[in-house]
């Protein structure tokens, strides 16, 4: 046996004594359960339906169903029949196709069955299957019409599953009683029913018409109109007027029927803003918000926002004009699939004709309401669009335009649309429309200033973390940086790599402790500040000596881990210095082995009053350093040993390229956090994975120049020497004036030691002077009669970079050539 769930509402004045089916109560009734194609053929009959109305499955699967039932108001084609008092069996409405839920009563078209009153709802489906229509139909008598009082009334109906705690019920009964289905298609049907609203049964002592999503009110004013000619007629022939005046309700089934029809409204609304706003991602926020409307509402519901508001920049400023780009940013509908979507497709950006409704909404803030589109009409608004024909599409439809505003300002509209076989929109439904319209705007606004804000920590981040050049001079790099998932996304994690003078390079991972904007702006500040120390050639330990003190001076609460290294691919070694920070891990190319560097930790930068020390780490061409924050191996809760000893794992295992070797890392290191039900990584990851592939011997080149001014001509003789031997003609004669301008310098200012020239040969040519000066050489503009101070000029002009730094034995001036064929790397 199938079974629905029906409720009883009492009447008003209901005696003591009413049954207990009558009191408000929850019961269950026989059902029988009929599937309908697009076509009006019947494709499933459930027992119920045989017992109800007289056919075997057999003799009914594959007929129409208008032969079958007498609920012919709901099916396509068919005519509405009447009982025999002339009052109409379903609905007045000639529907067509049915595209939103409705319910009535209808009289059996054969006696002889022995049922002489039905009561059914029916359901539009929509999805990849052939069902396109459920009717759902039980005996009248069955549901306790038998047992009515004269004046009393029962009525088949919907109600919203919030309210109704039969609702769990239905949704695991009803799959059992879908004849000769799947559990996907059976799936399918539930969900619409769920979601279009509980078939339930009201009774009351007053007469009840059904209220649909047609919401009743047209036919109510009909109503009135009908039983006002009765009366002007009855007076017309001298019958006493005893019929309220004009406009006031006749019957208590006319108040109960617009009370009913206001609480349709509420309750579309209710449910509205239960579905709409429950993330802040701005995208799903937009189509919660159209969906919401169709099919209960409208048959057609596009969302359109202005372009400042999609793209998360910020609140718009100004009312809208012609010149304002709006995006239609979703489109939901009742029709066949792709008739909206070459005409009106989603994501276009249009900016909206003057002379059109669409104009009308944005610029003046109201809802705009056009009961019915004539061709008229049509031919004049789709006459404002360049290559676009609309008419097909909106002429003979109902219109109705409502503003998304939030602070007074306009962010968006939304056209909604209703089929010329529906009740067109009015008054009433302008309101709702609107009252629609400012939830939306509200939860809009809302997920729009959640999306600029993310917007504006993420530059922030993005501001700050380095744009880190792949290839230095003897090493190649590869960066990741993974943001965490909580507090807009935005911490306190960085990386660098830094050029240094004598072809070495700096690799610095630093980790500002907590999380946020306050986080972030730390970082920059330590960021700028390991920056300026290493362009100093400040050994490590005394760098970090350095950045320890300026953040104490900068405030008590800043405190960050930071692992300096610095890398000479010359000298074929690393210095290496840490401040509290997880140790790196040295992958060795002879073998693959990977291991953990065992470091002197130190205190994080801030705590002050803590000795730094350094490191040296003898490598060979080939080895990979990774360097990363302790987001990417600490789990709360966990030793973060086992992320160390996954670290290393990871990190020998062998990739194709650099970018290959830190994905594995991250999807290794990932994969972990999750297992045993840890949940996954939260905080910031940073991760810096340098490739030491050093300079080859035969690559460099250096000469001791003594302290006379004819060690000038000998160092561009020597320059050029050897650029030959290394096959680079076209850098000579640019190189030997480079040169002779920093040893000129040099010999100048030199003391007591000689001079070293360097040159080495990588992806651009490098050269280094360095004296016992510690006077670093000030870029001048040197006029026309003076004898010096030209030479620093003449390097910034052709060199492709430049710089001076300081030594523990003087300073060293540096510049790098381009060169038209780089050398080949390994």
């Amino acid at each position: 046996m199938e079974y629905g769930t029906s409720r009883c509402d009492d009447g008003p004045g209901e005696p003591p004594g009413v049954p207990e089916q009558r009191r408000g109560v929850h019961g269950r009734m026989p059902l029988a359960v009929v599937v309908i194609d697009a076509g009006g053929l019947v494709t499933h009959w459930s027992s119920g339906a045989r017992k109800l109305f007289g056919a075997t499955r057999e003799q009914a699967v594959g007929r129409p169903a208008v032969d079958l039932m007498p609920v012919s108001g709901a099916l396509r084609g068919a005519r509405v029949r009447t009982d025999a008092t002339g009052h109409p069996e379903l609905d007045d409405t000639q529907l067509g196709t049915v595209y939103y839920p409705t319910a009535g009563r209808a009289r059996m078209a054969d006696p002889a069955h022995g049922r002489a009153d039905v009561l059914w709802w029916a359901y539009p489906l929509v999805g990849p299957g052939p069902e396109r229509l459920l009717v759902l139909a039980a005996d009248a008598e069955g549901a306790g019409g038998d047992a009515l009082g004269r004046d009393e009334r029962i009525a088949p109906a919907f109600a919203l599953h919030t309210e109704f705690p039969g609702a769990e019920r239905l949704a695991g009964r009803l799959p059992d009683i879908l004849p000769n289905m799947g559990p996907a298609t059976a799936g399918r049907i539930v969900a619409h029913v769920l979601e279009l609203g509980y078939p339930v049964l009201e009774i009351s002592r007053c007469e009840r018409i059904p209220v649909t999503p047609d919401w009743g009110v047209p036919r109510y004013r009909e109503r009135l109109a009908r039983q006002e000619a009765v009366r002007r007629a009855a007076a017309a022939d001298g019958a006493p007027d005893h019929a309220p005046a004009p406009g006031l309700p006749l019957h208590p089934g006319d108040v109960d029927l617009e009370h009913a029809a206001v609480r349709e409204r509420l309750e579309f609304l209710n449910e509205v803003s239960g579905r709409i706003g429950t993330s802040l991602d701005l995208a799903r926020t937009i189509r919660e918000v159209t969906s919401a409307a169709v099919p209960r509402f409208a048959d057609f519901a596009g969302t359109h926002l202005r372009a400042q508001v999609l793209a998360g920049e910020g609140f718009p400023e100004g009312p809208p004009d012609v010149t304002t780009v709006w995006h239609r940013v979703w489109v939901e509908h009742t029709d066949e699939p792709g008739r909206w979507d070459d005409t009106v497709p989603v994501g276009e950006s249009i900016a909206f004709p003057e002379h059109t409704p669409f104009f009308q909404c944005m610029v003046t803030g109201e809802p705009v309401l056009i009961e019915r589109i004539s061709d008229e009409a049509g031919d004049r608004i789709a006459g404002q669009f360049e290559k676009r024909d609309l008419r097909p599409l909106i002429n003979g439809r109902s219109l109705l335009i409502v503003p998304l505003k939030a602070r007074d300002v306009v962010l968006g509209f939304m056209v909604l649309l209703r089929r010329p076989g529906r009740e067109p929109f009015d008054g009433m439904d302008r309101t709702t429309g609107a009252e629609l319209a400012a939830r939306a705007g509200l939860v809009l606004d809302n997920a729009r200033m959640y999306t600029y804000q993310e917007n504006v920590a993420e530059t922030l981040q993005d501001s700050m973390l380095p744009q880190v050049t792949p290839r230095m001079a003897g090493c190649d790099t590869a960066t990741r940086y993974l943001p965490g998932t909580r507090l807009g996304r935005v911490g306190g994690d960085w990386f660098d790599t830094i050029k240094l003078p004598g072809s070495r390079t700096a690799l610095v991972v630093g980790d500002v402790m907590g999380h946020g904007l306050t986080s972030a702006a730390m970082m920059g500040q330590l960021r700028t500040a390991v920056q300026t120390m290493a362009a100093l050639g400040l050994p490590p330990a005394q760098l970090l000596r350095h950045l320890d003190d300026l953040a104490q001076r900068l405030g008590e609460h800043y405190l960050a881990t930071c692992l300096y290294a610095v890398y000479d691919p010359v000298c074929s070694e690393l210095l290496i210095s840490n401040a509290g920070h997880v140790p790196p891990v040295l992958v060795r190319a002879r073998d693959g082995r990977s291991e953990l560097l065992d470091l002197p930790t130190g205190a994080p930068i801030g705590v002050g009053g803590v000795p730094f020390e350094t490191v040296t780490v003898r490598v060979a061409p080939g080895d990979r350093l990774v360097l990363c924050t302790d987001g990417l191996v600490e789990v709360r809760g966990q030793d973060i040993g086992a992320g160390l000893a996954a670290l290393c794992e990871s990190a020998a295992h062998p990739a194709a390229s650099m970018d290959d070797a830190c994905d594995t890392i991250i999807r290794a290191l990932a994969a972990a956090s999750r297992k045993d039900g840890r949940g996954g990584r939260k905080d910031d990851v940073a991760l810096l994975m340098a490739r030491l592939n050093g300079i080859p011997a035969e690559d460099v080149a250096q000469w001791r120049l003594a302290l006379d001014p004819r060690e000038v001509g000998r160092a561009r003789r020597l320059v050029r020497e050897r650029l030959l031997r290394w096959g680079l003609p076209e850098a000579v004669e640019t190189a030997e004036l480079l040169v002779s301008e920093a040893v000129t310098n040099a010999i100048r200012h030199a003391h007591t030691h000689r001079v070293r020239l360097r040159l080495v040969r990588a992806d651009a040519l490098l050269c280094e002077v360095t004296d016992d000066d510690h006077e670093l050489p000030v870029l001048l503009d040197a006029d026309r009669d003076d004898e010096s101070g030209r030479g620093l000029r003449v390097i910034s002009e052709l060199a492709r970079e430049w710089g001076t730094s300081r030594s523990g034995r003087g300073k060293a001036v540096w510049f790098e050539q381009a060169l038209s064929h780089p050398k080949e790397r390994r």
